[in-house]
């Protein structure tokens, strides 16, 4: 395998540039986007057709994916909606294996969306165990159900972790041979970094004398109807000891009504926004922020956002929940430092009290904010790939595996 030293890199596989037939396999839309990427990373590094196949959406047909169906059939969540579709959802699985094994592919990619993907991945190495299969976004084997690494050595050769303490995860649980090659938000970390954070306050016509509160109450319906009580108070706590923040709320489309309701009684003006670039520039313009767990805790980590963390799941989940989850903490910026610096407040301790208190120390100059500011210039250092992209190292990664499949025996 060579490496050319100047410009875009190319992988030669085994010193010599033929056509390759991946197999890439997405089950929802944040997959389509990340399979998107990597078929631009790898495009760049062959100088032969690279032929791609399997199942994806718009953006990875766009970058000449051909679909075995529209992605939107299996890109569905929640139990229910599962159910509903499950006999179509089996029905694509063995199509999409029959797709793969007749395809003859150098390489199966499956994408993240584990429940639909893994099923393909393991019928697959059944029925032609020599195709590599790379894994592209490891599932949560460190905070609940260890099991699945070692089960997953069956049949995955490669995982390609999208943070930074999964390769050592999967080694500790027996896991598959196990890559860092970067979360998807450092390849927007320039767009976070600068974005306009004046031009908003400007433009939303914020009282400057006021520190700015971002809340984000989470992406889905039922996230936000957990949590929109709860942020609420919090506000009002705030508001009860003197502190009158201005508060940007950013929404998404589709849960934008339900968090114009829920925000309606509360006890401070509310910008409600939309859209990634406005997001950032709430995020740099913001004193702090008050986050339901998830993604978003690291793009407020990447954007140097001090943060309080609140989450709730249904009230009938929650006994096996804490039954299963292993890590010390669901902010995934405190497991990508290795300790609990930014505060978290689940399940019944996620009130207003609670919350509006640990906003309260940080929107002050004291000790939190100060061990946050901190963590804040680390956490990036510890995601960043020096040189690379992370879509440059996976590419990297599925390259390697492929030249080492072909790669003839020595004896």
């Amino acid at each position: 395998m060579t490496i050319e030293p100047a410009g875009p890199r190319r992988i030669v596989i085994s010193g010599h540039a033929r056509e390759l037939r991946l197999f890439l396999v997405a089950g929802e839309h944040s997959g389509d986007h990340l399979g998107a990427r990597l078929m631009e990373a790898i495009n760049a590094r062959q100088r032969a057709r690279v032929r791609y196949l399997g199942v994806g959406g718009a953006e990875m047909a766009a970058r000449g994916l051909a679909s075995q169906f529209p992605l939107e059939e299996v890109a569905v969540m929640g139990p229910l909606a599962v159910l509903r579709r499950l006999p179509q959802i089996v029905r694509r699985v063995y199509q999409t294996v029959d797709a793969a094994v007749a395809a003859e592919p150098d390489a199966v990619v499956i994408i993240d969306a584990p429940e639909f993907t893994h099923p393909i991945a393991r019928r697959i190495r059944r029925r032609q165990p020599g195709i590599p299969i790379i894994d592209y976004v490891s599932p949560s084997v460190w905070a609940w159900r260890p099991g699945r690494a070692r089960r997953m050595r069956g049949y995955i050769d490669h995982v390609m972790a999208l943070l930074p303490f999964e390769p050592e995860a999967h080694a500790r649980l027996g896991g598959p041979p196990c890559t860092y090659v970067g979360h998807p938000l450092i390849e927007r970390l320039d767009d976070i970094r600068t974005a306009d954070g004046e031009g908003l306050a400007a433009r939303l016509g914020l009282d400057r004398a006021k520190p700015v509160l971002v809340v984000l109450p989470g992406s889905r319906g039922s996230e936000v109807g957990r949590l929109i009580e709860p942020f609420g108070a919090a506000i009002a706590h705030l508001v009860e000891r003197g502190l009158t923040p201005e508060v940007i709320v950013p929404a998404l489309p589709h849960v934008r009504e339900r968090i114009e309701a829920g925000v309606a009684g509360w006890p401070v003006r509310v910008h409600l926004v939309e859209g990634d670039a406005d997001r950032h520039a709430a995020f740099r313009r913001a004193r702090a922020a008050l986050a339901a767990s998830g993604t978003v805790t690291l793009e407020l980590a990447l954007a140097g956002t001090p943060m309080v963390v609140g989450y709730k799941v249904d009230p009938l989940a929650a006994p096996l929940l804490r039954r299963l989850i292993r890590a010390s903490t669901v902010v995934l910026p405190n497991l990508v430092l290795g300790e609990n610096v930014f505060r978290e407040y689940l399940q019944e301790e996620c009130t207003g009290a609670a919350l509006g208190a640990a906003l309260a120390d940080l929107m002050s100059d004291g000790p939190l904010r100060a061990a946050q500011l901190v963590a804040l210039r680390e956490a990036p250092r510890r995601m960043v790939l020096a040189g690379r992209a992370p879509s440059e190292a996976a590419a990297d990664v599925v390259l390697a595996q492929i030249d080492e499949r072909r790669r003839p025996a020595t004896h």
